[in-house]
Order: structure tokens, then sequence, then C-alpha cells
């Protein structure tokens, strides 16, 4: 489909919408997920309030976040990361010659960081609990790795801590991975895992809770399509998960953050699709 080829410089026009093109999307229904060693379909879980971020790409379109981490050198000023795009989601694009500042240059990025609704911070602090959803659009270019490759991650702003929560697109063997994760927990066990190759070139769900705290919770659910009644591809739940506000608070990231270590074939010219963010604070 034209509209999600492989990453391409973006007009002005492009990153900014129109004003006159209504948002799409109503909210997602809240994930009905409890906590606990294995999760069921049927569990339940605290109503979430309100989201206290649900933001329109076109109207507010980069101040929905903190902030861009994308060629923080400016090697490629030609080059447009993370646009408003259709006027109803975010594309987040990366090349396979990009380098981040950090670790070396065995790394690149392109990420979002923060929730920002009319000018504040939504922040998520110990023993609070929090919904968040999103749809997601992963193309067939956009690889699960060999070594890390993160497309969510969770941390604390007054010491980059983290990442505690990760959703990670992994490989083993010739076998591709959608992996959400205690990433900071020993061993950084799966939260929940299942093929990645069903998954990709259509919309998905994504949909988190969390308690945030040193020895919280964390509950995924991934539906393979989009709406209420999109069926369920992988869902799971962790207690115990490492997940601690730092006496600040926890901070989530969205976008393409990988090492280039893994096999180059899987290092593509590629993008990556988000719309119909919503968080809402259940305690």
């Amino acid at each position: 489909m034209p509209e999600h080829a492989v990453p391409r410089p973006v007009s002005r026009r492009a990153l900014l919408g129109s004003a006159a093109v209504a948002a799409v999307g109503v909210p997602l229904a809240w994930s009905r997920l409890a906590y606990g060693a294995a999760a069921t379909p049927a569990a339940a879980t605290p109503h979430a309030s309100s989201p206290l971020w649900h933001p329109n790409p076109v109207s507010d379109g980069l101040k929905a976040f903190e902030g861009i981490e994308a060629d923080r050198v400016g090697k490629h000023p030609d080059r447009k990361y993370v646009v408003v795009e259709g006027g109803d989601h975010y594309r987040f694009n990366i090349w396979r010659d990009d380098r981040d500042t950090t670790g070396g240059g065995d790394r690149q990025r392109t990420e979002s960081k923060g929730m920002v609704q009319g000018g504040h911070i939504q922040k998520m602090t110990n023993g609070q609990t929090w919904t968040l959803s999103y749809e997601m659009f992963m193309p067939s270019t956009l690889h699960g790795t060999s070594k890390f490759t993160h497309i969510f991650q969770t941390k604390t702003p007054i010491d980059n801590g983290g990442p505690y929560v990760t959703l990670d697109l992994g490989r083993s063997g010739s076998k591709e991975l959608l992996r959400a994760r205690a990433y900071a927990n020993s061993g950084s066990p799966d939260i929940a895992s299942t093929d990645l190759a069903p998954l990709r070139d259509k919309w998905i769900t994504v949909q988190w809770t969390f308690t945030i705290g040193a020895s919280g919770k964390a509950a995924f659910v991934c539906r393979n399509g989009t709406g209420s009644g999109a069926p369920v591809a992988v869902q799971g739940s962790r207690t115990g998960v490492r997940i601690p506000d730092q006496n600040d608070y926890v901070r989530p990231k969205w976008g393409i953050y990988r090492s280039v270590q893994s096999a180059s074939s899987d290092i593509l010219d590629t993008y990556l699709l988000f719309r119909n963010y919503q968080a809402a604070r259940v305690t």
C-alpha cells in the first residue's frame, strides 16, 4: 500500500497535517485483564477513569510528547523521523545508516518520550495503576532481531533508569517474535510472547496495565486487529515487576530503538505507525 512505503522525505504539509481533518478513531475499551501468574480472557481489572492522555495527531502534533529522540547529532537534517501522516496517525521512520549518540555507534533510535495533554506532562508514580492503549502498524520491513529491538519502553527521566518494561521484536533462529518483557527483572522474563509474522502489515491493538513500584505489576494484551471484538493474539501478566519511579516518575517511550549488531539483513530502512493513543489512571 503506497501510504506505508519505506521511509521517504516528508513535506512540511505532511508533517503538520491539516487542521480541517478530523481525528479518526473512537476510544478503545480498556483491558479486563487481572494480574497474576497467568491471564484468562474473562479475568477482571479495576475500572479505568476517563483518559488523561488522548492526543489528536492533527491538532496536537509532536506536542503530544515531551520530546523526540532521533538523529541527535544532526547528521541527517533532511530526514523527517517522526511525523503526522494521513490525518490520524504518527509515523516513526528509521534508516539503516542512522546511529544514536549512545552505545558507541552500535545502535539507532527514533523514539518519542512521555505523554503531554494540554501542555501538562502525565506522570506515572509509585503506587499508581495506569492503563495505556494504542493501535500499531508494523510493516514487513521491520524485523525481529537477535540483539535488542524495543518498540516500547518505560524509563525514569531523573536518571535515565531502565528500561523497566519493554515491547520487543526478537528472533529465535528463523522465527520472529513479539515479546512483552519485564526487562529490568533478572533474566528479563517474558510477560507474554507470540509469533510476529501474523501481526504485520495490519493495524493491531496493544493494551498495557502497570502498577508502578520497585515490585510492581504489568499486564499485556495484543489484539490481532482493532476494536474490542478483534481476536486476542496474546496476553499475559506478571507480579513483582521492577517499575520504580526513582522519586521522579515513569515515562513511556514509543518508536524503534535497536542494536545494529544483529544480522544486516534485519537492519533495514523501515518505519512504525501509531494511532489512538490513550492513557488513564485506574488508582
